[in-house]
């Protein structure tokens, strides 16, 4: 316990007192670890307490009529950051879509945006991830006989996504799809032509600004860190993930606070979300995971994230060309720039 509380000390000195919700979040993770590694009983008896506390959340989210963003309802019972919060609200105001979902990118599954679907909500879900260890400890655990969950282990590009979703057995209309692979999303979303999920959840990089419609250059076997060292270079801008989703048939409803999920509803089924939110609110992101070559955390915040890889090539949709990073050219609003 005594290194929880170190380690606790050490995150909340690092970040400079950032906001409580990213302190909270970071007690959750390590206790988790910690109950984890301590005794089954304990780890079961968290669950249960986590899915408690995310109920009684949920249920007073459920009876705001209209929000001012998504952000005045985010919580996190088991996502990263505030997704949980957003997800729940969003189906408490689209009731007639199916309870099915698709989340890929999971690792283990203890941290995800769709296993409090399963605990408040009952849905059946399809989860994937690249790690044969994820899927095996997945398997193990409760949700996998408890609810109708299936886990499959596959490193995911645009080539074999349409089959493994296929294999699956879920087609067609289905409630949620959430796409977080670090690296290739627009790519594997825009090949993803199976399924028509209501709500689709999908990681975007904010470090490549919003105002220009980019992405990482399409590489089958893409992984984050072999990418390059710093962890910054992956995924695409949030913008590009705009344009996708209308060429798709959805409209954007904003982004969680942390600046890191962008949240786009179906066309026929937005204004039922839009009518209840004032503002469509896409953040900026601050968070200071950049590593050194070393594998160091380095806290690069801001715009100086910008110019560590700036050297390295991105796809530029404007364009339909790879250009360098730095050659595009302003990637910030001053909105973003005065938030990041």
């Amino acid at each position: 316990m005594q290194f929880i509380v170190s380690t606790l000390e050490q995150k909340y000195v690092a970040n400079n007192g950032k906001k409580t919700m990213h302190l909270l979040n970071t007690i959750k993770q390590y206790l988790f670890k910690y109950l984890r590694g301590f005794s089954p009983p304990l780890e079961k008896t968290y669950e249960k307490t986590t899915v408690l506390q995310s109920l009684l959340i949920a249920k007073s989210n459920r009876s705001k009529e209209r929000v001012k963003c998504l952000s005045e309802v985010e919580f996190s019972g088991f996502s990263q950051w505030g997704e949980d919060g957003i997800i729940d609200w969003l189906i408490e105001k689209l009731p007639e879509i199916p309870k099915t979902f698709i989340e890929f990118g999971v690792e283990d599954y203890r941290e995800s945006n769709t296993r409090l679907l399963l605990h408040l909500r009952n849905w059946r879900g399809f989860v994937m991830d690249g790690s044969a260890e994820h899927i095996s400890n997945i398997k193990r655990q409760d949700v996998s006989w408890r609810y109708d969950l299936t886990a499959s282990c596959a490193f995911i590009d645009r080539e074999n996504i349409t089959q493994l979703i296929a294999a699956s057995g879920l087609s067609g209309n289905i409630g949620l799809m959430s796409v977080d692979i670090d690296g290739n999303d627009y790519w594997v979303w825009q090949a993803i032509d199976t399924v028509n999920p209501a709500i689709v959840v999908c990681e975007y990089n904010a470090v490549f600004g919003d105002l220009h419609q980019i992405s990482v250059p399409y590489q089958a076997d893409f992984q984050r860190t072999h990418a390059h060292y710093s962890n910054l270079y992956f995924g695409a801008s949030l913008p590009a993930l705009m344009g996708l989703a209308n060429q798709k048939g959805y409209v954007f409803i904003g982004t969680n606070s942390n600046g890191c999920n962008a949240f786009f509803v179906q066309k026929d089924l937005a204004p039922a979300v839009m009518n209840s939110i004032t503002e469509i609110k896409a953040f900026p992101s601050s968070i200071r995971e950049a590593r050194d070559s070393a594998g160091n955390l380095t806290f690069a915040c801001g715009i100086e994230r910008v110019e560590i890889i700036r050297h390295l090539p991105v796809f530029d949709f404007k364009t339909k060309s790879i250009r360098l990073l730095g050659d595009i050219g302003n990637l910030y609003s001053s909105e973003w720039l005065q938030e990041s």
